[in-house]
């Protein structure tokens, strides 16, 4: 077995694929597609979105200092690239994708109202890093489709069909392999676990 060895480069993948929302003040709201996002606290929740400073949405997002993180389903995966290879200077993606902008709770920036899960979120800081900002921001309310509610009132995210990107390409999500936690639960190691150095390596 043997590895090559490559430059520098962005490998951690697959990334969630999400579109975000903002809006100047005063001027149309707009869709950006994003793929560099993440979660980066807990308490305050917060998560970052890194976007290029030529992008349209990137003056609408320093200047307003706020926005709105949308998950994606499989049902919005046309409309997510649509947006993130389209320009918010030259068409109206709301109206292009046949979106329908949903009134935040606590910031100005609209979400959209189809996609399952809305994060709304106040930019706390901006860091240069170089192609791109990284917005760092605090959530300040999420709101969910109830129609991803089960019997119980929780939130089952699985029936929203979300999807990944990976190197370009969109990919829904696959089989379920576990829950946290389950590696050390006693339910899960009656009878002994297999080792992972055991495991032959995939061809």
């Amino acid at each position: 077995m043997g590895k090559e060895i490559w430059k520098p480069g962005n490998m951690l993948y697959p990334l969630p694929a999400v579109m975000v929302s903002c809006q100047k003040d005063g001027g149309r709201p707009n869709i950006i597609t994003v793929a560099w996002a993440g979660n980066i606290c807990t308490s305050p929740p917060m998560l970052s979105i890194s976007v290029r400073k030529e992008r349209y949405s990137y003056d609408c997002i320093k200047e307003s200092g706020e926005f709105v993180v949308n998950l994606v389903n499989q049902k919005l995966v046309r409309a997510a690239d649509w947006c993130g290879v389209r320009s918010g200077r030259d068409y109206d993606k709301f109206k292009e994708m046949h979106l329908t902008p949903q009134k935040s709770q606590k910031i100005s920036a609209p979400g959209i109202a189809e996609c399952p899960v809305n994060i709304e979120c106040k930019v706390r800081q901006i860091l240069e890093l170089g192609s791109h900002d990284m917005f760092v921001a605090e959530v300040l309310c999420v709101t969910v489709d109830d129609w991803y509610m089960d019997e119980n009132g929780r939130f089952n995210l699985g029936k929203a069909d979300l999807i990944t990107y990976s190197h370009g390409e969109y990919f829904s999500l696959g089989q379920k392999l576990g829950k946290f936690g389950y590696s050390v639960s006693k339910s899960q190691n009656k009878g002994g676990q297999k080792k992972a150095t055991d495991r032959k390596h995939p061809k």
